[in-house]
C-alpha cells in the first residue's frame, strides 16, 4: 500500500531529490551511493552504458561523467522529461525494462540503481532476462537495491521507509535471492557485497563470454 508521500516523491523533484540525498548519507554521500554498483569495473569511457529505470537522471548523472555514451530508459514520461533536463548529455528512452527495444548484445553495462524492489517477482525474472539479451558477451549488470537488515534496530527503518513511499513489491524483494536469481539466468556472479547494516546488497554479474551449455 502507497501512501500519499510516494505520490509526492514523484510528482515534485524537489521532494524525491531531498530524500534520495538524505538516504544517500548512510553511505556517505549521493556521490558514493550512485556510483557504487559500478565505480571499479574500470570500464572504458567508450562503453556502451544503459542506466536502467533511471528515474529522474540521479545516476545517469554520474554515468556521463565516465562514460561517452549513455542510454537512459525508464518507463514513465513524465521521469524521462526530467532526467532529459537534468542531464542533456545522455540519451533518454521511454519503454518498460521487461521489454526492452534494442538489440541482442548492445551494452557493456547495465547499471540499475533501487528500481528492482518496484517490480513484481514476475517482472523481476523478465528483466533479468532482458538485461541477459541487451548485454554483449562479457558486459556487466551492476545493481544496488534493498536487502534484508543484519542488524535488528535497522529494521524498524527499513518498515517505516517502506511504509512511508514504497509498495508490497519491496517487501517481496527482501524474500527473493537476487544472486540466485542471477545465477539461474546463466549470469557468472562477480561481486557481491553489502552496506548499511546488509540493509542493501550491490552486485555485479557478468555474461560469459561464450555460451554456458544447459
Amino acid at each position: 500500500m502507497a501512501t500519499i508521500l510516494r505520490t509526492w516523491s514523484y510528482q515534485y523533484p524537489w521532494l524525491y531529490d531531498t530524500i534520495s540525498a538524505l538516504a544517500a548519507q548512510t553511505v556517505g554521500g549521493s556521490d558514493r551511493l550512485h556510483r557504487l554498483a559500478w565505480q571499479d569495473l574500470h570500464l572504458p569511457r567508450s562503453a556502451i552504458v544503459l542506466d536502467l529505470c533511471c528515474a529522474h537522471g540521479v545516476v545517469t548523472q554520474a554515468l556521463v561523467e565516465a562514460f561517452d555514451q549513455v542510454i537512459g530508459l525508464d518507463a514513465s514520461p513524465l521521469a524521462i522529461a526530467r532526467a532529459q533536463q537534468r542531464v542533456p548529455q545522455a540519451t533518454y528512452v521511454e519503454a518498460f525494462a521487461e521489454k526492452m527495444p534494442f538489440a541482442d548484445a548492445t551494452f557493456d553495462l547495465v547499471h540499475t540503481s533501487m528500481a528492482l524492489h518496484e517490480m513484481t517477482p514476475q517482472q523481476l525474472r523478465a528483466i533479468l532476462a532482458e538485461v541477459w539479451r541487451v548485454l554483449k558477451p562479457g558486459g556487466w549488470f551492476a545493481l544496488i537495491d534493498f536487502h534484508p537488515p543484519q542488524v535488528p534496530l535497522l529494521w524498524l527503518g527499513i518498515a517505516l521507509f517502506f511504509w512511508l513511499f514504497e509498495t508490497e513489491t519491496a517487501w517481496q524483494l527482501l524474500h527473493i535471492d537476487l544472486p540466485q536469481q542471477l545465477k539461474e539466468n546463466k549470469f557468472l556472479l562477480e561481486r557481491k557485497a553489502y552496506v548499511l547494516g546488509r540493509s542493501l546488497q550491490v552486485l555485479q554479474a557478468r555474461k560469459p563470454l561464450s555460451p554456458i551449455a544447459d
